[in-house]
């Protein structure tokens, strides 16, 4: 009998490791990241961090997300994993060059590349999280890109080039890729 509720408490004590670490999760099916035991380089928990990411590449594979755009839910999983809050943590994203095509909506990106977009819950999530997704007017205007296929949580710039600017004199940090 002893054995038998030593397992249950073992099982229970491990479910709710598990439920707790999900929980610390904002981007529930994105950024996946890793523990790091004992760092040298101890993460600010009392800090409010300001980032921005200028995403240019995508994937060459059409039918994956890019694992840039997935960055910024890792960055944000992992920061909440260190014990920070969503609201310490300030995150925004340029997309232009080759990333253009993951903005796209649905059936605008099926249409162009066969498949679905495999970007748009990814950016759903990040921006219900409160990232600003920009791309830049600039590309946009480039590649027909208009407020009617692109997703309509992404944010318009006059350019990338002005956002990042804009940004960074707002306190971000520059993070290119």
């Amino acid at each position: 009998m002893k054995k038998l509720l030593l397992i249950f408490g073992m099982c229970l004590s491990l479910s709710f490791q598990l439920i707790a670490q999900e929980n610390e999760r904002i981007i529930k099916d994105f950024g996946q990241t890793f523990s790091v035991e004992n760092p040298d380089v101890i993460t600010d928990v009392n800090a409010n961090h300001k980032i921005i990411f200028d995403v240019t590449q995508s994937s060459e594979d059409k039918s994956i997300v890019n694992k840039y755009v997935d960055t910024a839910a890792r960055f944000l999983n992992m920061h909440a994993k260190a014990g920070l809050k969503p609201e310490q943590l300030h995150v925004a994203m340029t997309m232009h060059g080759g990333a253009w095509q993951d903005v796209m909506t649905n059936e605008a990106y099926k249409e162009k590349f066969g498949v679905d977009n495999p970007n748009v819950e990814l950016i759903n999530q990040l921006t219900e999280a409160g990232v600003d997704v920009i791309i830049c007017g600039q590309t946009a205007g480039a590649r027909g890109l208009n407020k009617a296929n692109v997703n309509p949580n992404v944010k318009f710039a006059l350019s990338a080039m002005t956002a990042l600017l804009q940004y960074q004199n707002n306190g971000y940090r520059f993070m290119k890729f």
